[in-house]
């Protein structure tokens, strides 16, 4: 009886619809989903009430506001974003999942100031005539890289089959058979030739390739050479590939092309631990004819791939029709141009997110991950353990492969819950957090948290163990 009593104080849908309209609040949705959504909520709120749920002494007006309340919960999960921003406490770097490097503050600058209206993307503001995009940092990668010329598609296997499509399409192309990597999402070396047009032929063994086998393959049929940096993977002991240098010099003695796929790309030097990645630069002074780079991994830009290299070879890519379907976007290319002023100007190990992570010193990681566990604190008045560890971190992004960063972060142990339940429940915050978890503790790795991560992953925290996870 009281429940029935309790079901007649439901509001019509239509005098629902007037009292939102008499909010001080922005309504994101139309009138049909409105009405949608306000229906869904009464249905909710009928069930509670004829379980007994809800506490029958409501009065209409508070049978309102929870229907009120409960619709604006449904709103926002209609205009909720599928790609949001992620806090990643997981150590890795170039977190390819994660969306691979933060943007610098002159990049993110340079896309809202494109996004806002229209640009002068191919448009020539000397002549009044079209333009190219890719002249916007054609000048500044040849005098970062010492290339005669240069030019950028959307990302860097893409800039691999536009180059051989370009110059060995219905030929051969030489390629070590230690260097046919698979690269993320399971797209393979010898499946970009194939898509490019052009023929694989293998030389060497898996672990060692020696010039003469390169130059025994070489036929009137051959049309290049191919180099793979072998990014993601590292090959130790009995091993071996020709110097750069000296793979140049056989390609061009046979009028072959000779390009070099670099993968991640840096354009500074990076060692670590004895592990060191080839520079753009050196692979240009090595005498390859096209260099091959990403954007978004150790250059710390957007999803990019570069070509730098022989004017003759780049010009003749400007004009390949394939070109038009792996061309980068404007917000891309602004990313990029504003990311590349930062190593123009030498201020790129401070201003570049991804190297400042790379660089960052034990005693500042110490200092970040006591800062956050202080964060944490609250933790322990729920019998939750809280503390300071050692961690171990990737550089990820098909970098230095095998090299383990050491670092630090903060260890928390929950009471009664899982690990693996509260990991889920930082996931499906309004900004999910990822970390890691290892046997029955989160491991919150701080060389990736960004500034104010920590009071985030604070108050999402807290409102797990208070037992308000929504």
């Amino acid at each position: 009886m009281k429940a029935n009593e309790l079901l007649r104080r439901i509001p019509a849908v239509e005098q629902l619809v007037i009292h939102l309209q008499r909010q001080n609040r922005a309504n994101w949705l139309d009138h049909e989903n409105t009405v949608k959504a306000l229906r869904t909520a009464i249905s909710e709120f009928r069930q509670l009430a004829q379980r007994g749920d809800v506490e029958p002494t409501l009065a209409q007006e508070q049978v309102m506001e929870w229907i009120i309340r409960r619709y604006w919960e449904t709103a926002e999960l209609v205009v909720e974003q599928s790609l949001k921003k992620v806090i990643n406490a997981t150590g890795v770097v170039l977190h390819t999942n994660l969306g691979r490097a933060p943007l610098c503050v002159r990049a993110r600058q340079q896309v809202m100031t494109v996004m806002e209206g229209y640009s002068n993307l191919e448009y020539d503001l000397e002549s009044g005539g079209r333009g190219e995009r890719y002249s916007h940092v054609e000048k500044r990668l040849i005098e970062l890289t010492g290339a005669e010329a240069a030019l950028v598609v959307n990302n860097n296997a893409a800039a691999v089959m536009l180059a051989l499509g370009g110059v060995a399409r219905g030929k051969e192309v030489i390629v070590s058979r230690g260097e046919l990597v698979e690269i993320g999402g399971a797209f393979r070396i010898p499946d970009v030739i194939r898509q490019s047009g052009a023929v694989l032929v293998e030389v060497g063994a898996t672990n060692k390739t020696h010039i003469q086998d390169y130059e025994r393959a070489i036929n009137p049929a051959t049309a290049a050479i191919l180099k793979v940096h072998t990014s993601n993977f590292a090959v130790v002991g009995f091993t071996g590939q020709p110097e750069m240098a000296e793979l140049c010099q056989l390609a061009h003695a046979n009028n072959l092309a000779v390009i070099n796929d670099v993968g991640s790309g840096t354009l500074q030097p990076l060692e670590v631990q004895g592990t060191a990645e080839p520079t753009v630069q050196e692979c240009i002074a090595a005498g390859f004819d096209i260099v091959t780079f990403s954007g978004d991994k150790l250059l710390g830009a957007g999803q990019a791939g570069l070509l730098a290299g022989k004017k003759c070879y780049i010009e003749a890519l400007k004009k390949e029709p394939l070109l038009r379907a792996l061309r980068i976007d404007k917000l891309s290319l602004a990313a990029l141009e504003g990311t590349l002023t930062e190593y123009a100007t030498g201020a790129a190990n401070e201003m570049i997110p991804g190297w400042s992570m790379l660089h960052a010193s034990l005693p500042e990681l110490k200092e970040k991950a006591l800062k956050t566990m202080e964060c944490m604190r609250f933790l322990s008045d729920y019998g939750w353990r809280v503390g300071v560890v050692q961690t171990s971190s990737l550089a990820g992004g098909g970098s230095l492969p095998g090299v383990e960063l050491a670092g630090y972060g903060v260890e928390v142990v929950p009471l009664a819950a899982s690990a693996g339940s509260v990991a889920k429940q930082l996931r499906s915050g309004k900004t999910p957090i990822v970390c890691l978890v290892r046997d029955n503790a989160l491991i919150f790795d701080v060389r990736c948290m960004l500034s104010g991560d920590d009071a985030v992953l604070a108050d999402r925290l807290l409102q797990i163990v208070a037992g308000n996870p929504a």
